[in-house]
């Protein structure tokens, strides 16, 4: 978070970000969030309130209103996109109760040849690819339809875990869709699935706008006599004249690449064959975690054991690195990606670049090509005859070429995040070390958001760094993807982070379960509870701490970051021990409904919220049992007159009293 952020507060909606301040109360200070609404007004928030307040991510492009302090708008624009969440809620169950009641064919459980056929993966399965088979073959053995999605980043074995559902599904006599976006990709799985299906009995084809007619027509009335077994296909397999003998499985790659259009004609195949998606467009944990039983997920976050990081560099264009770099690549018998964004312009660039390398072999590639020569292209650079592909973003989606290991993207600052991380991942898909170069014009003449954007990718080199660029990224895909819905007005109305809270909010009342907004308890004692600048000097290091502090969803992961405390910034000053008791303290309120506490004259005030849901007998008991230390009023107030003067010892007895009434 930066000064002139845009920031949503629950409570108060969109304001803008100015600093971390450090303010005098009551003979303490401690460190407050500055926020500035419409008209200038501030408010002030306690870092221990900081889980109220998310950073605005919302459409890129899309400028936020700031909000009023106390104003009406907020309620009525949270009314307004829960309302619309709702229905898209309705729609999601909806789907989700007729794969309940329809009933599905159901696969045989893995026999010998299905080993065999696993045994021969020529890598080791990483945890959760394993996994993420295993929920894969559990879905086809039961009574209703398989709707699962497999999120993984990019070269994580998406893939192998598709092969084994499609092979299992061909050896029980079903025959099986494999859709993609585009038909340069469609080629490739073709290639991956040939290779590894040599051998068995699997009749494979590839349907695209590389077929002449008269191949198209020969493969749909093979289709139909279920001489074709896999047939893999970009959204041509969607038209009427596809017709099977008998599908049993449909397996998507990026389903969100696809149109309005298509989606509907995916929905309807949705309710009657097993569906398995693929896709490296991360989903944020929380989304993930709303969604179990909607749409089921399996997500390989762990990295194959000897891949590499990408090395990222953000550099102007220079003859002289693009020379170093891609003869170094050739010198280790590798090739070369050279994205360049603009047809008008890219056989100049490929030109250039012929002349800078005469000794190596430079090739075109772009969507407007001729289908021929697009494929003819692209299967030269598969089959190792290019060594430098010079080409536009029809790379980004799902390539794979393990001898590809240096990529340069020219005009890096015209891409958003998500769009660079997808381009990126089309090298280091080996264990060889991959290399990223994003050249960009001087300094001066990148807008500040890119110079942002740009940044933010060079912190997210590590592998399976997907999920953060999810978030980090000001293009919301995930989110609005996987609920199938064009949400993007009502993301960009209120933020993000907010737009899944509400999700998650109106899923949970509609499965019927209990979804009471739960109690955020103010917190008024007089006691210095903050991370001294002394302690943490980077104040952009002290806000993020602070806010994965505020944010701690139980003790325990309270206790992990203050051993992670101790091992970065060593022993704990008594203003941070206090922070953590007081956040301690706040989890167990928010338990017992408590939402607010107060010292006032020498004793604390807990006041409960409306209807709290506790064990009110236990409360009179407790209060029976301790005339001395506490009593309780009509208004649903409870007093303790502590044995001890001292705040810290204060707060450890009442937490002891309240424990009983847990």
């Amino acid at each position: 978070l930066q000064t002139n952020d845009f920031v949503v507060h629950l409570d108060h909606g969109i304001a803008i970000y100015q600093e971390l301040v450090h303010l005098k109360i009551n003979a303490h200070s401690n460190d407050f969030l500055l926020l500035e609404y419409q008209d200038g007004d501030l408010l002030y928030l306690p870092v221990d309130r900081l889980d109220r307040v998310q950073k605005y991510i919302g459409v890129e492009g899309y400028q936020p209103r700031v909000d009023k302090l106390g104003g009406q708008r907020w309620a009525s624009t949270r009314k307004r996109v829960q309302d619309s969440i709702q229905k898209v809620a309705q729609e999601l169950l909806h789907i989700y109760a007729l794969r309940h009641i329809k009933q599905a064919m159901t696969f045989s459980p893995p026999d010998s040849s299905f080993r065999e056929f696993e045994a021969t993966f020529p890598y080791e399965e990483t945890p959760d690819q394993q996994a993420a088979i295993e929920d894969v073959l559990a879905d086809m053995q039961r009574h209703r339809c398989m709707d699962r999605l497999i999120c993984g980043d990019v070269g994580f074995g998406k893939t192998e875990v598709a092969l084994r559902a499609a092979f299992k599904a061909v050896m029980d006599g079903k025959q099986v869709a494999i859709l993609v976006p585009t038909t340069v990709l469609a080629e490739q799985h073709y290639l991956t699935f040939k290779q590894r299906l040599d051998g068995y009995p699997v009749f494979l084809e590839v349907l695209s706008r590389f077929k002449g007619r008269a191949e198209q027509k020969k493969i749909l009335a093979d289709l139909q006599n279920s001489l074709v077994d896999i047939i893999i296909g970009t959204h041509r397999l969607l038209q009427r004249d596809v017709v099977f003998k008998d599908l049993g499985l449909l397996i998507i790659d990026e389903e969100h690449r696809f149109g309005v259009r298509h989606k509907e004609r995916i929905k309807q195949l949705r309710a009657e064959v097993d569906v398995l998606t693929l896709t490296a467009t991360p989903i944020p944990r929380t989304l993930h975690m709303s969604l179990i039983g909607i749409r089921d997920l399996s997500v390989i976050d762990t990295p194959p054991e000897d891949r590499r990081a990408i090395e990222t560099r953000i550099c102007s264009f220079d003859d002289l690195i693009i020379k170093e770099a891609a003869r170094k690549e050739k010198a280790r018998r590798g090739q070369v990606f050279f994205v360049h964004n603009n047809v008008k312009t890219i056989y100049r660039m490929a030109n250039y670049i012929q002349e800078l390398l005469p000794e190596l072999t430079v090739a075109v590639a772009h969507g407007q090509l001729r289908e021929r020569e697009l494929e003819q292209v692209m299967l030269d650079f598969i089959h190792h005859q290019i060594d430098v592909l010079v080409c536009t973003t029809i790379i980004e989606s799902g390539l794979d070429i393990p001898a590809a290991n240096t990529i340069f993207i020219n005009r890096a600052d015209k891409f958003g995040l998500a769009q660079i991380y997808q381009l990126r991942g089309r090298v280091g898909r080996s264990s060889e070390q991959a290399y990223a170069y994003l050249l960009i014009p001087g300094e001066h003449l990148v807008t500040r958001q890119a110079q942002r954007r740009l940044l933010a990718l060079m912190d997210f080199t590590e592998l399976g760094s997907g999920f953060k660029i999810a978030l980090n990224d000001l293009q919301i895909r995930g989110g609005g993807n996987i609920l199938g819905a064009a949400q993007s007005g009502h993301i960009a109305a209120v933020g993000y982070e907010m737009y899944v809270h509400l999700m998650e909010k109106a899923i949970t009342q509609l499965k019927g379960e209990t979804a009471r907004e739960p109690v955020e308890p103010e917190i008024h004692l007089n006691l210095a509870a903050h991370l001294p600048e002394t302690y943490i000097t980077n104040s952009s290091q002290r806000l993020n701490t602070y806010k994965r502090l505020a944010t701690a969803s139980d003790e325990s992961s309270l206790a992990d970051m203050e051993e992670e405390l101790r091992d970065r910034f060593g022993p704990l000053p008594e203003e941070t021990s206090h922070l953590l008791v007081l956040l301690n303290l706040k989890l167990l309120l928010r338990r017992l409904w408590v939402k607010r506490l107060d010292a006032v004259n020498g004793e604390y005030v807990l006041t409960f919220s409306e209807n709290p849901e506790i064990d009110l007998d236990k409360l009179t008991g407790l209060v029976a049992a301790e005339p001395k230390h506490l009593r309780l009023t009509p208004e649903h107030r409870l007093y303790f007159s502590s044995p001890t003067q001292d705040v810290v010892d204060s707060i450890t007895e009442l937490k002891k009293l309240l424990h009983n009434l847990k």
